[in-house]
């Protein structure tokens, strides 16, 4: 076995493979560049190597940068992660020559299976079902535009050695696919390196359902079965679970079967995963081969017993697989809710900042299922413009769906994230869901489902009441310390008062509390109670409260007059007010918004790429405006209405907040 690894990468997946080779007694080095100086990888590593300036393009995809660190540490095997190098086959190329191990498939595989174009080729030869689509490369906009009217619209324009949603783009009409091909060009070359660009059919409501395969040395391939994948935005991925709510034992069977032989068919070894694009009924088309660790393996890992990781360095090793596939169940079911610096109320753009606060929920066995959280980051750590939003990976695991589901929601409101934007709230959304929980899902959920964006989750009466009932026992906490009352319980009760209104997401209720040693009984008006109890003091940012025995756990901050509540995917301002104080507020003013209508703000922080527009210009509605570079993602801001260009504040190659104005308008 080796004695020492280099994993070139970093957050979240070099952690994961550090945890593991730890395991194994393998020594681990970290390579950094100067914005991940201080990162939780370089922190866990034995060694760690400085590689370059911030972009990647500076640093984790130069090879010979990576090169030099193996040599300069002594590697005898480099782990390559997920993204930067990890399907590229110069890279395994180049270890190879060195007599470095790579632990991945060999450089040929990655050639054949790694490109998309290569791959849908030799999978077309090999009479696998492929998605119409043009595999020759294409050289500019216009022909791209040709190409995408020959296939028919909608169609989608790809990053050959993509990943990630990195350099992708669904584009419906002609000039939607001339801005889309040179926008994922640019991507392609940040991300990867690599412009080259392909486009294929776009199916409309597709389930995206993949799966995990791991093959030795010694000829041997299994299947892990299958990752469902459906629920994405802007083609990334966002909740993963295992296995697919859709499939039947039969299609799981042929479509592992066909992952297999391909994977056989190419000398594939290590772990890798055949994507497909799965129709209503149940026909699957082959999308294409990663040639590495995907992203949502830990859903795989929880309900295999795999550990994917340490099967990949044994297979690197030359040691054959130690199951067959008969040996391979699922045992329950397993969700993941990726966790993105974007930032769901201003359109998921990309937020970065320091973590002010960051406490994940606790991993590990719970009553009823467990909790895993994959991370690369710390409190007090920054998110950084330079590289994936991607800071953790919350998973969870429960004998059925509905169990793995309601661990999840329970796992995400008891996850602590402040100083940035994140999608936690988002992700709460998701698994309350009603076409969520029934399995009723496709790639198109997002669109169709908040077509208008995300504002917040709505939540249901009774929800509502069970928040009503804990605000209004957390304020008479609040009250009797604020009062600084001291004695009997019946002192408590005369100095605090018994009747409250809470009001919440539009609704008021009155209630009346009483209270004794063990909790309290919260009363509505139509006679409807609540017991609640809790241990919460004020001051602690997390309410974990019982309310009629259900568990309830609610990210709570001090407002006037009330408490700001989070949780289930809602922001809510919940007011406890005396009935005469509920009725002065509704005789105040509400402050109105300040009017910023004739500038264009950027969204987010960020890199300014172009400017369209001139001074004096008149654009159109719909018309592009600028682009603006963040974390690896080109984001087109077009003009809302039609107008003319008073001024332009910003330039290409700029660095902007949040808010900056870029433009003004007459």
């Amino acid at each position: 076995m080796f004695d020492k690894i280099l994993i070139a990468n970093r957050g979240e997946i070099a952690c994961r493979v550090i945890k593991t080779a730890r395991k194994m007694g393998i020594r681990t080095v970290a390579v950094y560049s100067d914005a991940d100086r201080g990162a939780l990888h370089v922190k866990m590593a034995d060694e760690a190597v400085h590689i370059g300036a911030s972009p990647a393009a500076q640093s984790y995809i130069v090879i010979d940068k990576i090169m030099a660190a193996v040599r300069q540490s002594g590697a005898q095997a480099v782990h390559p992660g997920y993204g930067f190098l990890s399907e590229n086959m110069n890279f395994a190329a180049a270890l190879e020559r060195e007599g470095v191990v790579f632990v991945g498939p060999p450089s040929p595989a990655i050639e054949a299976m790694g490109d998309k174009i290569t791959s849908k080729k030799l999978a077309m030869a090999a009479g696998v079902s492929t998605v119409p689509g043009h595999m020759g490369l294409i050289a500019d906009a216009d022909e791209a535009v040709k190409i995408a009217s020959q296939i028919g619209y909608p169609v989608m324009i790809k990053a050959s050695a993509g990943g990630g949603g990195k350099g992708m783009r669904i584009a419906w009409n002609v000039a939607e696919a001339r801005e889309g091909f040179q926008s994922s060009k640019n991507e392609a070359a940040a991300s990867f390196g690599d412009d080259r660009i392909f486009i294929e059919k776009f199916v409309t409501q597709p389930r995206h359902i993949e799966i995990q395969v791991l093959a030795d040395q010694h000829g041997n391939c299994v299947y892990l079965h299958e990752r469902e994948c459906s629920i994405q935005r802007r083609n990334q991925k966002v909740i993963e679970e295992a296995p697919s709510p859709f499939l039947d034992e039969a299609t799981r069977k042929a479509m592992g079967e066909q992952a297999c032989a391909l994977a056989k068919a190419v000398g594939y070894t290590s772990a890798g995963t055949v994507e497909f694009i799965v129709d209503g009924n149940r026909n699957f088309y082959f999308l294409e081969m990663n040639t590495r660790l995907q992203v949502e393996h830990p859903v795989t890992e929880l309900i295999t017993g795999v550990d994917l990781v340490e099967q990949m360095i044994r297979v690197a090793n030359g040691e054959p697989l130690p199951f067959k596939q008969e040996d391979l169940k699922i045992n329950g079911w397993a969700m993941e809710s990726r966790l993105y610096a974007e930032d769901p109320y201003r359109n998921f753009l990309p937020s970065i900042g320091r973590l002010t606060r960051y406490r994940p929920p606790v991993e590990g066995p719970t009553a009823t299922g467990i909790v895993r959280n994959d991370t690369g980051v710390f409190e007090g750590g920054e998110i950084s413009m330079f590289y994936d939003p991607m800071i953790a990976k919350l998973c969870t695991w429960g004998p059925t769906r509905a169990d793995a589901i309601e661990e999840m929601r329970l796992a995400l409101d008891t996850f602590e994230v402040e100083g940035i934007g994140h999608n936690l709230p988002f992700c709460s959304a998701v698994m309350d869901h009603p076409r969520f929980a029934s399995g009723n899902i496709t790639t198109a959920f997002i669109a169709e489902e908040y077509p208008d964006g995300f504002a917040g989750a709505t939540l249901d009466d009774a929800t509502l009441r069970r928040i009503a009932a804990s605000a209004a026992a957390m304020n008479r906490v609040a009250e009797i310390r604020r009062t600084r009352i001291s004695g009997t319980m019946d002192n408590h009760e005369r100095r605090v008062g018994d009747d409250w209104v809470v009001t919440l997401q539009g609704e008021s209720y009155p209630v009346n509390i009483r209270a004794d040693h063990d909790g309290s009984t919260v009363t509505f008006a139509d006679g409807v109670a609540c017991r609640v109890t809790s241990d919460w003091t004020p001051g602690q940012p997390l309410a974990r409260l019982s309310v009629n025995g259900k568990p309830v756990v609610i990210k709570v901050a001090k407002i006037p007059m009330g408490f700001r509540m989070r949780l289930r995917g809602a922001d809510l301002k919940v007011h406890v007010q005396t009935p005469r104080q509920k009725e002065l507020a509704g005789l105040m003013l509400e402050k109105a918004a300040p009017d910023t209508s004739k500038y264009l703000l950027c969204p987010m922080p960020g890199l300014v790429v172009r400017i369209n527009v001139e001074a004096g210009d008149e654009v159109q509605e719909g018309q592009a405006l600028a682009t603006v570079e963040a974390m690896k993602m080109e984001n087109i801001l077009k003009a809302e209405r039609k107008g003319v260009v008073k001024a332009v504040k910003a330039t290409p190659g700029a660095s902007l907040r949040v808010d900056d104005v870029i433009m003004e308008f007459e």
